[in-house]
């Protein structure tokens, strides 16, 4: 294996062919991959870094699949007394659809679209937009347009939670969706997102090439990066 580029080879949840219960299972096993290895954490943590202490907040997720991140969001939220109000955004309406279900009266708007073609105005501006294991799907020249549109759509930043691309963890992934996984999608998937994943010197390439000067990158266990970028 050669780690020292980025991988190219799509995944098979990028196909629109995928029927709607291998969909389903995939999101399910993520959100427990998520739990377990520390994703919503820094997805969590990236949000508070942002809030400061604000007491009501808007926040957008882009490919936010099946709402898990928002979710714990959400219950982190109301456990601190905040007001937040949801939006997720993803291209597939199946994801939406899983998304929509785990919110209570509808608590949250769902929007079934490429991103690109949402855009906020001044008086609806969202305040913090993140994505989380969204960025590996693309390549550089795709993820620079997607930086641009998150810093001009957020009214207070944006943040990053994606994977580095590193041996430990491809392997450690490997191993443990071999054993303990039932969906083929997470099977052949999980190890190929982190062949797709990122160095940090990667991530302060496309930073600086999208102008972006204000930023952090902070290393999160297990093989995550966190970039935070305030735009004010």
């Amino acid at each position: 294996m050669d780690f020292s580029q980025r991988s190219y080879q799509k995944e098979l949840i990028d196909r629109e062919d995928i029927p709607f219960e291998a969909i389903e299972r995939n999101m399910r096993e993520l959100d427990t991959i998520n739990a377990w290895l520390g994703g919503h954490r820094i997805t969590l943590d990236g949000f508070k870094q942002l809030l400061k202490k604000k007491k009501e907040i808007t926040i957008c997720e882009i490919g936010c699949g099946g709402g898990d991140n928002l979710k714990a969001i959400q219950k982190w939220c109301k456990r601190k007394n905040i007001k937040v109000n949801i939006i997720g955004i993803d291209i597939n309406p199946h994801c939406i659809e899983v998304a929509k279900s785990k919110f209570e009266n509808l608590d949250g708007r769902f929007i079934v679209s490429d991103y690109q073609l949402v855009h906020f105005d001044k008086k609806d501006k969202t305040d913090i937009i993140f994505s989380s294991l969204f960025c590996h799907h693309f390549t550089e020249a795709e993820l620079l347009s997607m930086l641009k549109w998150m810093q001009s759509n957020s009214g207070i930043g944006f943040f990053i939670n994606d994977l580095h691309r590193h041996p430990f963890a491809f392997y450690s992934i490997k191993r443990l969706t071999s054993l303990f996984s039932k969906s083929w999608l997470v099977k052949n998937d999980a190890p190929l997102s982190v062949l797709r994943g990122f160095t940090r010197k990667e991530w302060q390439q496309l930073l600086n090439q999208s102008f972006i000067s204000t930023y952090s990158i902070q290393w999160k266990w297990a093989f995550r990066w966190l970039v935070i970028c305030p735009v004010n």
